[in-house]
């Protein structure tokens, strides 16, 4: 079955299970362009709603072609879609072009600046580094993974608002709706499977941190909060390495002289490329919090700077080294023998007091 033949097939299969669960929607195939992926969907907006849920058609394709059985893909995404009919939040397509309506749901995401050059030149974004910074409504703070809106340039002229507006409401709303939380390893280990880790494992908490938000879905967006990294260095006692985990949390590392950038920059390579989905990557980048001089940067450049600094200090050194000895050398040199020679003459001649 060729993906023409499975885009047919599956549309009229779908239709049917979900017509069988008690679910009509009206339905278009449509292709997706999104941060970090694009891709082929089916559209399933429910009668007397304006709000409607995607299904993945590109996903679903692959799983049957890395050998998953058809019909299960085929369940699975019926019951997700129903599910998300279901729990679709309900908006007035008035309010959503009126930004005193829509302001208080302003929250943001970061993604890789690189990979999604050409979209973000229709987004409103702040750079930060070589990740951008930009702005979704959440329409339903239960489900803000699927129940949100990507805030669009022609989004905003219709707001009537500026980007910098935008971005000041953003910071100001973003942490109280999805506020972000710090959480040592071993802690987030345990909720993930359930059960205490050993204890053996709390030593991790006294060097590596989670950073998200509470339903860890786009989480990694905290670190343009305000206050964030300050917040993270008390924490953690100092400067610290971040970690760009995926575009759902970021990992803080304790900057203790235990790892170099370069070795964790490898490992955050290797994870991306063999446990990170593409479309849920953030950068292969790490990067640096300076809690003396409040600096956030890539760890690169926190170590080229770092070096200058060495280097001017040890050049300051030797300058003053090099001044003190000029000084005793022109102390010495005044101290000559003809100095010698008249003092003895005065010294003679009673012109000292004994």
């Amino acid at each position: 079955m060729n993906y023409e033949e499975f885009k047919k097939r599956i549309k009229e299969d779908l239709v049917s299970v979900l017509e069988a669960q008690g679910v009509k929607a009206n339905i278009n195939e449509r292709h997706m362009e999104k941060l970090n992926s694009s891709y082929d969907a089916l559209s399933f907006i429910p009668e007397g709603s304006n709000i409607g849920v995607n299904a993945n058609l590109s996903s679903m394709f692959e799983a049957i072609e890395s050998g998953q059985d058809y019909n299960e893909v085929l369940n699975m995404s019926a019951n997700k879609i129903a599910e998300g009919i279901k729990n679709a939040p309900n908006v007035d397509v008035q309010d959503l072009t009126n930004y005193e309506a829509m302001k208080n749901k302003l929250s943001m995401d970061v993604v890789s600046a690189d990979r999604n050059a050409e979209m973000l030149s229709q987004i409103p974004h702040e750079k930060i580094e070589d990740m951008a910074v930009v702005y979704r409504l959440v329409l339903d703070t239960k489900d803000s993974g699927n129940g949100t809106i990507l805030v669009t340039n022609n989004l905003m002229e219709q707001f009537g608002v500026t980007q910098e507006q935008l971005h000041a409401d953003a910071m100001l709303n973003a942490p109280e709706i999805r506020p972000s939380e710090i959480k040592g390893m071993s802690e987030v280990l345990s909720e993930m499977i359930g059960v205490d880790m050993d204890p053996g494992m709390n030593s991790l908490d006294d060097k590596m941190f989670v950073a998200t938000v509470p339903d860890k879905i786009h989480g990694a967006g905290v670190i343009a909060y305000p206050n964030f990294f300050e917040d993270a260095a008390e924490k953690l006692g100092g400067d610290y390495f971040v970690l760009p985990s995926s575009i759902h949390e970021v990992l803080l590392v304790k900057d203790n002289g235990e790892m170099t950038a370069k070795d964790l920059e490898s490992m955050v390579r290797e994870v991306n490329a063999t446990q990170v989905a593409p479309e849920e990557k953030l950068t292969d980048h790490v990067y640096h919090y300076d809690s003396k001089e409040h600096v956030f940067e890539m760890a690169d450049k926190f170590e080229e700077r770092q070096a200058a600094k060495d280097t001017k200090e040890r050049d300051g050194n030797k300058g003053s080294l090099l001044s003190d000895l000029k000084a005793k050398k022109e102390e010495a040199a005044k101290d000559t023998p003809e100095k010698h020679a008249k003092e003895t003459v005065k010294k003679s001649r009673g012109g000292e007091a004994l």
